[in-house]
């Protein structure tokens, strides 16, 4: 599968927090990634193990990744929460934006991939998780090929509106409009120097930054991995989309899946949850982990 290539694979533990807390390490494409186990207290072969991937520029210990986690393992299901390298050696915390940016939403996949292997080792019942961003990578995932996971849920997942939005966008938060800047990245990836510095008024969440054209491609490039909804549709297992009513960052979810749904003869299932926002925070966690768990225990 696509998604193996280049992954070399080492492991190592570190207690954290507990027996039931350990902080994993991988090395993928010559980059070490950082992953928080989570286990029940006891834990057998056939426990569901949920690999948990982040949002835009975050990280494996933020509120929604941490809070849905622990949430879970009070529900008897484990998890395995990791950091994307985007482009570092044993990234923590959010992306400074003070760093150069040089990585592309599809690198995603083969770390998804590594940590999936991880965690068949020691579950015969793995899922994926991605949230807003990561439902993205984790439906590019899904649709690079036959995966060896059970299901998948997307938490608020980004959507090919929202990443529209973005775009349309540009000029209102950071001044300068986007086109010219879409031309220099794709005249740079088309001559081969896709890897060389460009510097912008802003990528992402981040102002006056340096990136290199083709990151910058990635994430503001209209194009077809950029609408979850479709990619889902390729896919073959089944997925669960939870939608929040208050989510004021993707706030299309309902609209773009539900197409899907009503043509996926129930492998694709759309919930919402009221009065939760982007982040699901506090309470709406437990929420969220309600319905992950109830998908989770009917799928065998």
């Amino acid at each position: 599968m696509r998604w193996l290539v280049g992954v070399l694979i080492a492991l190592s533990f570190v207690c954290t927090a507990g027996a039931a807390d350990q902080e994993l390490e991988l090395s993928v494409a010559g980059r070490t990634v950082l992953a928080t186990l989570r286990t029940p207290v006891s834990m057998g072969a056939d426990a569901p193990l949920v690999v948990m991937t982040h949002g835009t520029l975050a990280h494996k210990d933020m509120e929604v990744i941490q809070g849905v986690a622990k949430a879970l393992e009070q529900r008897g299901i484990a998890s395995l929460a990791h950091t994307l390298s985007l482009g570092l050696d044993r990234r923590r915390g959010m992306y400074d934006c003070a760093t150069r940016h040089d990585y592309v939403a599809e690198d995603a996949v083969a770390e998804i991939g590594a940590w999936v292997s991880r965690a068949r080792s020691l579950s015969q019942r793995v899922f994926v998780l991605g949230h807003s961003r990561g439902g993205n990578q984790v439906a590019r995932y899904l649709a690079d090929g036959e995966t060896p996971v059970a299901a998948a849920v997307l938490l608020a997942p980004v959507t090919a509106g929202a990443e529209q939005a973005l775009r349309a966008s540009y000029a209102a938060t950071y001044g300068k409009p986007i086109e010219p800047l879409l031309e220099q990245a794709t005249t740079a990836v088309a001559a081969g120097r896709g890897g060389e510095w460009m510097d912008v008024p802003g990528f992402i969440y981040c102002r006056n930054a340096v990136v290199t054209p083709r990151a910058f491609l990635s994430f503001y490039g209209a194009g077809p991995n950029q609408d979850t909804a479709s990619l889902i549709a390729q896919s073959k297992v089944p997925v669960l989309v939870l939608a929040a009513t208050k989510d004021s960052v993707v706030s299309d979810v309902m609209a773009s899946f539900a197409p899907l749904v009503a043509a996926s003869r129930g492998r694709v299932q759309l919930e919402k949850i009221e009065d939760a926002d982007h982040f699901f925070r506090d309470l709406f966690a437990e929420d969220a982990a309600d319905r992950i768990a109830e998908f989770i225990n009917k799928t065998r």
